[in-house]
């Protein structure tokens, strides 16, 4: 989209060209605005205090003066000094960036500058603005950003002249070829829409506090004119050197071909089980109680991928690396050789401090990066716990799986069930997204407790429809004949039918 030319642009008045963008100094932003902003426009950050406005804006002045631009902080409501300290623990300088306070603390006893930091209100409105113009002309940046308009509101002391002075603000900086960043806590009660119509563009940051974990901080373009952008809220951080932005997973941006061959999982009965083997390009819901073996499965698909020189990307929610390391020297499988080669990426995630746009960026980065052609999520019930409103989960998680799919990735989902032995609960049914449904149960037979499997669901191909017997050992997995003599072996209780002939021989105790 186009706009019409500047009033101050000469010759006949025709369509306009689209001008380059220039950069917010964040490339998660800019990846959200296609690019960066328009030129020579006026834009509103607004959010509330400590949702990571001032660094932000920062970021915006820096990436001005890295390009060799004249730019501008102009102060109402913070000092050089704390500004020079936001940058210092974000590893910054400031040279480079023109910080103009007002009043500067030296000139606050002039009586013909009676504006203080703290008492705003004292020096009259037009007089600030004709400071900032006044600077401004002196200066000639390419890039302002205003901090803050509570200032400016409590000086205007009605709306309508508050509106007039934005106004004027704006009117000034069309006639120069400058681009502005305006900030707003939000401090006033009353929702300053006009601000939104004044504005090119929009930019609501938020800080969602939770009931257990880190606070969690979101941000929204809320307009930008001739801008196509990812709408919707994206998760951010705010890390050492300044705000880390995850833009909003849209699965339809990055479909690539890819040829869809069975991914084996190292072990040939399982393959056989499912019929040959689960495709690329697919997912896999490992659904049992605790305990029960999914995990272990799970583990033998990325070992798999590791022994055929493949890249995966392991992400486990509910224990730790030792752990997965002391159950993988108990089945006999290579971990530690794949771990040091690096071709596992074994991740803990913490879901009380993990968001999950923050989530499925360090996803992509193991896909597009890293090289991962299968990715293991464990668990589900983990990941639930990462969303601050679980009715999201479900388009959080279809999203995700769409975006491994179209990168040609296998995916095996871990979910564990309520309970160990009869009825089953399941926190979650996303069962209807799963590709292919693997059922881990305990059953009872005999005085012993025995693990059964069988492939529930697989939408590609053909599959066995009986229930296994396997047991875990330093062999590894191991599955017996279809257990062909019982019924209810899924309720927990089975009830034999068949002749005296043993099952699966050599069981002992398994490791989940």
């Amino acid at each position: 989209m186009s706009e019409p030319p500047d009033s101050k642009g000469s010759g006949p008045v025709g369509p306009a060209e689209d001008p380059p963008r220039i950069s917010t100094g964040s490339e998660g932003l800019d990846d959200i605005l296609g690019g960066g902003l328009d030129p020579d426009r006026m834009y509103l950050y607004e959010g509330r205090p400590g949702t990571g406005k001032t660094t932000l804006a920062l970021q915006f002045l820096r990436e001005g003066a890295r390009q060799g631009e004249r730019v501008l902080y102009i102060t109402l409501s913070e000092t050089r000094r704390e500004l020079a300290l936001v940058a210092k623990r974000h590893g910054w300088s400031l040279d480079g960036v023109d910080v103009f306070e007002l009043v500067p603390p030296e000139t606050s006893l002039d009586p013909d500058r009676e504006l203080t930091v703290l008492h705003p209100a004292e020096m009259e409105l037009n007089e600030t603005t004709n400071l900032i113009f006044n600077h401004v002309k002196e200066s000639n940046p390419s890039r302002v950003v205003i901090d803050s308009l509570s200032e400016l509101r409590l000086l205007a002391q009605s709306a309508l002249r508050y509106r007039r002075q934005v106004l004027a603000i704006k009117h000034f900086f069309a006639s120069r070829r400058c681009t502005i960043v305006l900030l707003d806590d939000l401090s006033s009660h009353d929702n300053d829409l006009q601000l939104h119509s004044i504005s090119h563009g929009v930019v609501l940051l938020e800080q969602l506090a939770v009931e257990y974990g880190a606070e969690r901080r979101r941000l929204r373009v809320v307009k930008m004119r001739g801008i196509q952008f990812r709408g919707g809220f994206h998760d951010f951080t705010i890390e050492k050197g300044g705000l880390a932005i995850y833009p909003r997973l849209v699965a339809a941006e990055h479909h690539e071909s890819f040829e869809g061959s069975f991914t084996a999982s190292g072990n040939a009965e399982l393959d056989r089980l499912l019929g040959g083997g689960l495709e690329r390009g697919t997912n896999a819901l490992l659904i049992g109680a605790a305990g029960v073996g999914k995990s272990s499965v799970a583990l033998s698909y990325a070992i798999a991928a590791a022994e055929r020189g493949e890249h995966s990307a392991f992400f486990a929610f509910d224990e730790g690396r030792g752990t997965l390391e002391a159950r993988a020297r108990t089945l006999g499988l290579p971990l530690q050789k794949a771990l040091d080669t690096g071709l596992i990426h074994f991740q803990q995630i913490d879901p009380a401090e993990l968001s999950p746009g923050e989530f499925a960026a360090a996803v992509r980065r193991q896909v597009e990066d890293g090289q991962a052609r299968v990715v293991v999520i464990d668990s589900l019930n983990g990941y639930l716990n990462a969303m601050p409103d679980g009715r999201f989960l479900i388009l959080q998680m279809h999203e995700l799986l769409s975006y491994l799919s179209q990168k040609g990735v296998l995916t095996i989902l871990v979910l564990a069930q309520h309970g160990l032995v009869g009825p089953m609960d399941t926190p979650l049914d996303i069962s209807y997204l799963s590709d292919a449904v693997i059922m881990l149960r305990y059953f009872e037979y005999g005085g012993m407790v025995r693990r059964a499997l069988s492939v529930v669901k697989k939408r590609s191909g053909n599959h066995e429809h009986t229930i296994r017997e396997f047991k875990l050992s330093a062999q590894g997995i191991s599955l017996g004949p279809p257990l062909e003599g019982f019924s209810g072996i899924f309720a927990g209780t089975p009830h034999y039918t068949g002749n005296s002939e043993p099952l699966l021989t050599g069981i002992q105790p398994g490791h989940g």
